[in-house]
């Protein structure tokens, strides 16, 4: 059975050869190459065709975030395991989105990057037990910005100009003329503004424009 080509990135030698030392104990594993920045990480990549990537953060030239970003935009195939002492939610979750296969702290037992890289070979995904927790809380912030989001500043400007005429009662025509517009583009904005609102009438326009004070009762 062929080993699982390993490349490992970091700028610090100890840290590199602590990797090296941790993953030759195990027989499956064969570690094809060693990098000291993004930059070297991006070019063994493109030239030793490892399977996994061990790769730090902070790093000189191309740090980590920016080299998995390249490597995965040319060989998405790559499974990539971040190794670092950088538990910041702005890391993780630009890392998350790169689509990095595991998240490892320097602070954890070695013995977990040995389990992140099983996992990994295996098509699956491994994350340090702060991980979760980071991303679980973007993910709750970003449902209550989506819940509490005003509809109304998805309008475009001149869907809230159509607004505006539409809730002090003007017709289409009148619309269309002073905003020099034709009369089927005030109904697509229409149709497009009463959407956005969640709106079933002109009354439900006139109604929200007097609660923003855009109108005088």
């Amino acid at each position: 059975m062929s080993k699982v080509r390993i490349l490992i990135v970091d700028d610090h030698r100890v840290v590199l050869e602590g990797i090296k030392s941790a993953i030759q104990e195990h027989p499956e594993f064969e570690v094809v190459g060693e990098a000291i920045d993004g930059l070297e990480a991006v070019e063994f990549v493109r030239s030793l065709r490892p399977h996994i990537v061990i790769m730090d953060i902070s790093m000189p030239n191309l740090n980590g975030v920016e080299a998995t970003k390249q490597i995965k935009r040319f060989n998405p195939e790559v499974s990539i395991i971040i190794f670092t002492m950088y538990a910041d939610k702005e890391f993780v979750i630009d890392l998350f989105k790169a689509g990095v296969s595991a998240y490892v702290l320097k602070d954890d037992p070695l013995s977990d990057l040995i389990l992140a890289i099983k996992a990994v070979k295996g098509g699956g995904t491994y994350f340090s037990t702060m991980a979760p927790t980071v991303l679980l809380r973007h993910m709750e912030e970003l449902e209550e910005k989506s819940m509490s989001k005003d509809p109304f500043d998805s309008l475009s400007q001149r869907e809230r100009e159509v607004f505006l005429h539409l809730a002090e009662g003007t017709n289409i025509k009148k619309i269309a003329d002073d905003l020099f517009i034709s009369p089927k583009t005030v109904e697509s904005h229409k149709y497009n503004i009463m959407e956005k609102l969640n709106a079933s009438s002109v009354v439900d326009l006139t109604k929200l424009a007097i609660r923003k004070n855009l109108i005088k009762v």
